[in-house]
């Protein structure tokens, strides 16, 4: 018996631990703070300023997390100091993050009697706002101002994008990358005001107002925060990015000309926006200085005679190899005769990429004079073809035949063409600088897209 109760003991306990090892989890989050047992402090320094502008917001609560939301910006310090440069009331929200959720405190209002205007009375404010007293209205830059390319920039978040210390990637001329003119709302403007408070509005052309906020300026971070308004932006961007309103980088700001950085934050991967602003008052009179446009040092060259083919072939009974610049600077989108890539890092992981570079490695074109043909031999990523090429003098073009210059399928900038033109080339140093083969041509940019090929 005593063996028997010894089994029968083994497989209740076996049993046991089955039902016990098969029962689900159960997982429950903590109840919700109540309001009551979430304390903070807000204080009026009177010392620093009788009209009570200086306000300090304490959360005193351990484990918890405050959103403060002041009127002319947002914080989640656990101590911040705001200083209010006008008289009013401001009603402040605060929100607690806690362990079993978000809870909404009740407001609190706080009156300030006196303005000190010397908190806003600073240049940075002024080039803003055109003073205290005062406002100012801006524009997107349309490119046609002499203070950048277009309304929008676009720098790589791996560089330094911080006031005064960054670097574009890229700079379209006139509109945004990929937004039509509806898209851009051109005519819109935003005004910054300080006559009364820091208020922003946002206008149609004829004035109408569609947007009406505040702001604040920190003149030390160089942040801009807005409520109840939103800077100009075309409608096409609105959802690439999530913040738009608290904290936005400024990074240029001078008597004429506002450039704002906002971070992508879609599906595409983070990237800044750099969004280029012009002075309504200083677009308004602008008068563009007539010369003649600066451009490229070897746009469109003009050859004698038989000088291409020369140039290509190494001469009669001769040939030449050029490899793509796959080191330096191996594409350009060359607009109005200007370039603006500096090197591959410049378009790199959305035009440039590392197929590109595996590519460029072994790829190069062969022109030669031989048996009296225009022959050309082409190495794509190590597979050789070969053909007959001709030139058309007049408009510097080199017509493959059958072929394209170059071929990569994962890249959209893969050439479809066999006529290539002669974009750029230097009479006398393309042995050193080497020359630039347009592959496609955008009319509406009047922009070519061109392959770098140098001598090895």
């Amino acid at each position: 018996m005593k063996n028997i109760k010894l089994v029968i003991t083994s497989f209740l306990m076996l049993a046991l631990m089955l039902v016990s090892s098969c029962s689900p989890e159960t997982f429950s989050l903590d109840e919700p703070l109540a309001k009551s047992d979430i304390h903070y402090e807000i204080t009026q320094d009177f010392v620093v300023d009788p009209g009570g502008n200086t306000v300090i917001l304490k959360n005193t609560t351990p484990g918890v997390v405050l959103t403060w939301d002041y009127v002319t910006g947002k914080s989640s310090k656990a101590t911040e100091t705001v200083k209010y440069a006008f008289k009013g009331n401001y009603t402040i929200k605060i929100t607690a993050v806690t362990g079993g959720g978000i809870v909404e405190l009740d407001p609190v209002t706080i009156t300030v009697t006196k303005d000190n205007l010397s908190y806003v009375n600073d240049p940075l404010w002024t080039a803003l706002s055109g003073g205290v007293g005062k406002k100012k209205s801006w524009i997107a830059d349309n490119g046609k101002y002499g203070l950048a390319q277009g309304a929008m920039s676009y720098a790589d978040p791996s560089t330094v994008v911080e006031w005064n210390k960054f670097t574009p990637n890229w700079e379209p001329a006139g509109n945004a990358n990929s937004s039509s003119d509806a898209d851009m709302h051109w005519g819109r403007y935003m005004t910054f005001s300080l006559d009364g408070g820091p208020f922003m509005t946002v206008h149609e052309a004829d004035g109408t107002t569609i947007q009406n906020g505040s702001y604040f300026l920190d003149i030390n971070a160089h942040t801009l925060t807005t409520t109840g308004a939103t800077i100009l932006r075309p409608d096409n961007y609105i959802a690439n990015a999530s913040n738009w309103n608290n904290s936005l980088k400024v990074l240029t700001l001078t008597e004429n000309q506002l450039r704002i950085a906002v971070l992508r934050t879609n599906s595409e991967g983070q990237w800044w926006y750099i969004w280029n602003f012009v002075s309504k008052d200083y677009a308004d009179k602008y008068v563009p200085v007539v010369t003649d446009p600066v451009l490229d040092e070897g746009f469109n060259p003009t050859f004698a005679p038989g000088e291409l083919l020369t140039m290509l072939t190494g001469g009669t009974g001769a040939g030449r190899v050029w490899n793509l610049d796959g080191k330096g600077n191996p594409v350009d989108w060359v607009g109005k005769g200007i370039g603006w890539t500096t090197g591959a890092s410049s378009s790199y992981n959305w035009g440039w990429n590392d197929d590109w570079t595996a590519i460029s490695g072994n790829s190069w074109i062969r022109f030669d004079q031989w048996g009296g043909k225009l022959n050309y031999t082409r190495s794509q990523n190590g597979v050789v073809t070969s053909g007959i090429f001709t030139i058309k003098a007049a408009t510097n073009e080199i017509d493959l035949g059958g072929e394209t210059l170059l071929q990569n399928s994962t890249s959209w900038m893969n050439p479809t063409v066999n006529v290539i033109k002669v974009v750029k080339a230097y009479n006398k140093d393309y042995l050193q600088k080497g020359i630039w083969l347009g592959t496609s041509y955008d009319t509406s940019k009047d922009e070519w897209f061109v392959f770098h090929y140098i001598i090895p």
